[in-house]
């Protein structure tokens, strides 16, 4: 169920054709790589782990650890042979552990002496609170920078609003598609409902300027609860001016306009304040989707977002907003279905839980707001269309026609098949919320016993376990599954009532679900050489690497279990550093990172080449990582990056065991390859709660009347 992102960029899709490996440079010598996390190393979890990698045998190497002063604090022969990672038939890579301890508050590199030399980048080791605040900064940044509409943060990237014709924005009803993604609309290229709603604000969904309630619900729901369990990481209480992160690592707070505190409340304020635009409580009524991302068969001369590259201010009145260009300047908003219909459950639940945890955040600091949202809460949850029995058939019989969950336009771009997981996060949040009121609510709530929400979402947790583990299916905490978040929300939601009896689910099954997803994972592990927890080839791995570290940092405080606290920091390592090419795939988070992400203002304001010269990059954005193919194409108005085309990372593709042309594993820093370094707002949004985890090391109390 480690669903890949099909459509994220699909204008390119008829231009742009998979580079399954680039042709090998001619391997001259034997080569040799040390790779490490580049966030660093927390002091009080040894040893540490890094990795050589070599084209021939180390046999008989050491490795020497050396700190800022030059001086080797730590020596020893090189570990166990973990296995080979293959690029081709003729050039594989062996992997060797180098396992280590030093003291902890200083900056250091390893060296190792054997048949072929290597050296790795500088890593810090240090506390958590040492080691992750600039990196959380780093990830406000990216949401800050993102923003759409009147209310835009001028910062190093960001000079103008964009989309303000949003404000004013006509409603279509959802155009039909053929097999291609094509709208196969006759006579009016979109049919309007009559009706004008203001879309503006939201952030962008990724490089392009779509916006979706499918990733901005996901995306808010994990910033709220990040606020709410971590007050001093992500909420009012945290530290104005976070310290820097040590100099290996590049930081955002010191850049024009950067944000002063990596308290996340008005940015998820930001994100809440576009999900009520898109619900109107009064009709119940759902927009689910603003601009158009997909070609027309019959029109073929409009133009859509994907056939553009510009900086977001320049839409409104793009090429003088031609007949050609009607819906660029005027972008589309889509309706989810009419006024009171029901809703696709995975939707519902998301939004349910958005509005609920608003609600807790707010219900004493804004009780008016927090009054209609948890008003919205309920009025959401109740439309969810629960009939879908099995909408993963539909996808996979090759049909959308029927039992499709709604995510985005084209569906295929998004196909996530799992809804359950969603509802019951929503429900959860909703029990928390009312019980935290000890009832003072509003008084037009049409639910207020707590305990109704406890038992639905006991329910579709319940029928969630229960599908899963007949296809074995488990899967990690992503944009495609919440069940990662959602299950330890019930889990902790049970506990306040006091883990009643009678439901469909207890405490002691939501561990074993919970521990079942993880073994899926720590199993996968012990079959990847660098010990990651899902396929490399299989796509939003930075994405689902921070998820499964989330993940295990909750098990660790849930059960006391040491290896869960070793496996949160292999997995973020994975994705900072610690893998077979080297690079963090966060931008800004390592020395090396993605300097070429195929995002529009990152490529037309930023710096191309890391940081040099002042100009800033698009810090704290976590890219795709690598999948199973990188892209290939241009449009008009793109710079190209690197300009000498050159993919560096190319002789680092491959797999485990012996190559066979299948299964490898690519990554291409290059702002043509949409499938590798694209950013987005809900590949991001497991990094923030994975930063809070490390330093928090567990979460704040909820909300209400504690049990016990």
């Amino acid at each position: 169920m480690l669903f890949r992102r099909c459509g994220r960029f699909s204008r390119f899709l008829a231009l742009f054709l998979p580079l399954l490996c680039a042709a090998l440079p001619a391997i001259a010598s034997n080569s040799a790589y040390v790779r490490v996390s580049q966030a660093g190393y927390e002091t009080a979890n040894t040893p540490f782990q890094a990795y050589l990698m070599s084209t021939a045998s180390e046999s008989g190497a050491t490795f020497s650890v050396i700190n800022s002063k030059g001086v080797s604090v730590y020596s020893a022969s090189i570990g166990t042979l973990l296995g080979t990672w293959s690029n081709s038939k003729k050039l594989s890579y062996d992997v060797y552990s180098l396992s280590f301890t030093v003291p902890g508050g200083d900056v250091y590199s390893i060296s190792v002496t054997g048949p072929v030399d290597a050296t790795s980048p500088q890593f810090a080791v240090d506390i958590p609170d040492v080691l992750y605040p600039g990196l959380l900064l780093n990830t406000l940044w990216f949401y800050e920078t993102e923003r759409d509409g009147p209310d835009y943060i001028p910062n190093a990237l960001r000079s103008a609003p964009g989309h303000l014709n949003d404000e004013s924005a006509t409603v279509y009803d959802t155009p039909p598609l053929n097999s291609n993604d094509l709208i196969t609309t006759k006579g009016t290229p979109l049919t309007s409902t009559g009706a004008v709603v203001n879309g503006s604000g939201g952030w962008w969904d990724a490089g392009d300027y779509m916006k979706y309630v499918e990733t901005t619900s996901y995306t808010v729901a994990l910033m709220e609860i990040g606020i709410r369990d971590f007050p001093k990481q992500m909420g009012p209480l945290a530290p104005n001016k976070p310290p820097a992160p040590p100099a290996s690592v590049s930081y955002a707070g010191n850049a024009a306009g950067a944000p002063e505190s990596s308290d996340f409340t008005a940015e998820a304020q930001f994100g809440i304040d576009w999900l009520a635009k898109m619900w109107d409580d009064s009709t119940k009524t759902l927009y689910y989707q603003v601009d158009n991302s997909q070609d027309w068969q019959h029109f073929q001369n409009l133009e859509t977002e994907y056939d553009i590259w510009t900086l977001p201010q320049a839409a409104d009145d793009y090429e003088g907003c031609s007949s050609d260009y009607l819906y660029i300047c005027y972008r589309p908003v889509f309706i989810s279905a009419p006024a009171g219909s029901q809703i696709s459950p995975n939707l519902a639940g998301r939004l349910a839980a958005d509005f609920a945890v608003y609600y807790q955040l707010h219900r004493t600091s804004n009780p008016v707001a927090a009054d209609h949202a948890l008003l919205y809460a309920e009025s959401v949850f109740a439309l969810a269309n629960t009939s879908l029995a099995d909408p993963a058939a539909a996808v996979y019989g090759g049909t959308c026609a029927s039992g499709c969950l709604q995510t985005i336009i084209p569906f295929d771009g998004y196909p996530e098949t799992v809804w359950d997981d969603d509802m019951e996060l929503g429900a959860a949040e909703l029990y928390i919320a009312l019980q935290s009121a000890g009832g003072n609510l509003p008084t037009d709530l049409p639910i207020t016993d707590p305990i109704t929400y406890l038992a639905d979402a006991a329910h579709y947790a319940k029928n969630y376990v229960t599908k899963i583990y007949d296809t074995g299916n488990e899967d990690t905490l992503n944009l495609y599954d919440v069940s990662g978040l959602a299950h330890f929300e019930l889990y902790r939601a049970l506990g306040l009532a006091g883990n009643p009896s009678g439901l469909a689910v207890n405490q002691a099954i939501m561990l074993t679900a919970l521990e079942s997803q993880m073994n899926v994972a720590i199993a996968q592990a012990g079959q990847d050489v660098w010990g990651f927890g899902v396929p490399w080839q299989d796509g939003d791995t930075t994405s689902h690497g921070a998820g499964l570290s989330v993940m295990a940092s909750e098990l660790y405080y849930l059960t006391g279990k040491s290896v869960y606290n070793t496996y949160s920091q292999r997995w973020l390592a994975n994705i900072l550093g610690a893998n077979s090419w080297g690079s963090s795939f966060i931008v800004g988070d390592g020395t090396t990172f993605p300097n070429c992400i195929q995002h529009q203002v990152a490529n037309l304001a930023g710096a191309l080449n890391g940081t040099a010269g002042g100009t800033p990059v698009l810090w704290g954005a976590a890219s795709e990582g690598p999948a199973n193919a990188a892209t290939s194409g241009v449009v008009s108005g793109m710079i190209l990056c690197p300009k000498n085309g050159v993919d560096t990372f190319a002789i680092f593709n491959g797999n485990d065991g012996t190559y066979n042309g299948a299964n490898v594993a690519v990554y291409r820093d290059n702002m043509q390859s949409y499938s590798t370094t694209e950013p987005a707002i809900d590949l991001t949004s497991t990094s923030f709660l994975m930063w809070s985890w490390r330093m928090a090391g567990g979460p704040a109390p909820l909300p209400g009347r504690h049990r016990h």
